[in-house]
């Protein structure tokens, strides 16, 4: 149960003022903080690195002014000024990361485009770049240990008060416990009159009369009302004697809500009264950002890929003689089957099966160039033309064979939700550990898991973060075989 601020409502004192926490104001701080600090670090390496006797200044200028406005614009973009990466931003360095790389490499791209690149000094740009990424992540974290111990002093925090004496607010204060909510001290639970069964005595301070004179004398900022959404008669009742009061009032979602999680429905709906409890996995414009980010990068990889390709087929060639590529068929996009590419890492004597023998370690099937190939992920490049064809995503959920799917979607409630996207070269699951056999249905339950989290928590910077940790991940070869 939260801890109850318990205070006798009828002989309650004024209380010392103390700061009303904001989010929005303390989102308009941060934004200020994080400009400071990337202009400050710009203007000390340019002294440092570039000196103040150089013609070039007006190029700097801009180059700074640059680097200010998108790397502050991608944080923002990437969702880092929301209040959990503000308290818990070393849980976020790789969105920081990845903020500050893309910004300096559309910076090099500009630069190049308009062709000024000459007039900056690489050292000041490299050390600009690092110190810049590395400043905003230790301000940020002093940042956060100086609202956590505001917080705890209470002197940043928002009291809380709760309208229903029912289960509805005993699981509210419940999943506040749990959840443990920054700045929120729930102040106890005022009882709206009517039937309802009394699950909170310990915590009732009174009635709505009482709520009124106890939200005067405790400067209470947020009231939620947590009534069963059939009483609507009880809640409107309840709203019209809130309405006086200087409060925020929200309305706490119905028990089914504590289950499934509620998001406000898009406006296409107008003024229908509707909220979203499961969405597609790329709202929006997110389908065509994913499918340019699949193309450009996969048209841009080609140089690279085709050099590597002859070289890989003429040492499987020159192995045993047999074929270089290998295809199967897999579930795809909408439960629909297609023929997946791979090169050849087994050899061509083993007997034809109707079912799918997962690789093992020290698999004799495969050959000493398929051991190579696999544990450095290199086989699985020719999907590359699955991408481009359309089939596949560079990063998604990866495609099991079809009688895998098969099995597994007997055994693992939802499994097929995982194909509510495009099936990736490389995946959540994989970078994660989750890639080689799975010899317990537990183990296949916990790739689904993270193919779920990945199709319901998309964007292009999660795409892009994969895509950085399955290089180290194919480097480290760990669970290929």
């Amino acid at each position: 149960m939260t801890q109850i601020d318990q205070i006798d409502c009828k002989s309650a004192t004024a209380v010392p003022r103390r700061l009303s926490f904001s989010s929005q104001v303390l989102r308009e701080f941060l934004i200020v903080l994080d400009s400071i600090t990337i202009l400050s670090v710009a203007l000390v390496t340019y002294y440092v690195v570039v000196g103040n006797q150089t013609d070039e200044r007006a190029y700097y200028g801009a180059a700074i002014a640059f680097v200010w406005l998108v790397s502050v614009s991608l944080m923002n973009f990437a969702s880092l000024y929301q209040l959990e990466p503000v308290m818990r931003p070393l849980a976020f360095v790789d969105k920081f990361v990845i903020a500050f790389a893309t910004t300096f490499l559309f910076l090099l791209a500009a630069a190049f485009g308009i062709k000024i690149s000459d007039s900056f000094s690489r050292v000041w740009i490299a050390s600009y770049a690092v110190s810049g990424c590395l400043s905003i992540v230790v301000v940020r974290y002093l940042a956060s240990v100086c609202l956590d111990a505001l917080s705890e002093r209470h002197v940043f925090e928002r009291r809380l008060a709760i309208v229903g004496n029912n289960e509805q607010a005993r699981r509210l204060m419940h999943h506040i416990d749990v959840s443990r909510p920054s700045f929120i001290s729930v102040l106890g639970v005022f009882d709206a009159g009517g039937t309802q069964p009394n699950a909170n005595a310990d915590a009732v301070l009174g009635d709505l009369d009482e709520l009124s004179r106890y939200v005067w004398s405790k400067r209470v900022d947020d009231v939620v009302v947590a009534l069963p959404w059939s009483s609507d008669d009880q809640i409107l009742g309840v709203m019209s004697k809130l309405r006086e009061l200087p409060v925020n009032v929200y309305l706490a979602s119905d028990l089914i809500g504590f289950r499934l999680p509620f998001r406000p429905s898009p406006d296409h709906f107008g003024d229908v009264p509707l909220v979203e409890v499961m969405g597609q996995p790329f709202p929006g414009w997110g389908g065509i950002k994913k499918r340019c980010l699949d193309y450009a990068l996969a048209i841009a990889l080609l140089p690279l890929v085709l050099p590597i390709a002859a070289l890989v087929a003429l040492a499987i060639k020159l192995e045993d003689g047999g074929p270089v590529f290998f295809r199967q068929a897999r579930y795809g996009f909408g439960n629909e089957v297609f023929w997946i590419w791979k090169f050849r890492t087994m050899r061509v004597d083993q007997p034809a099966s109707d079912k799918t023998v997962q690789a093992t370690p020290g698999d004799e099937r495969v050959t000493r160039v398929g051991r190579f190939l696999r544990r450095t992920s290199i086989d699985e490049m020719p999907q590359i033309f699955n991408v481009l064809a359309g089939q596949m995503s560079l990063v998604g959920p990866r495609p099991h064979a079809v009688d895998h799917n098969e099995e597994y979607s007997r055994l693992i409630r939802g499994y097929f939700a995982r194909h509510r996207v495009k099936p990736g070269i490389t995946g959540w699951a994989q970078v994660n550990g989750h890639r080689g056999a799975t010899k317990a249905v537990q183990q296949m339950e916990a790739r689904v898991k993270y193919d779920i989290y990945y199709t319901e928590n998309w964007s292009l910077l999660f795409d892009l973060k994969i895509l950085l940790m399955t290089i180290a991940v194919s480097i480290s070869g760990r669970n290929a075989y």
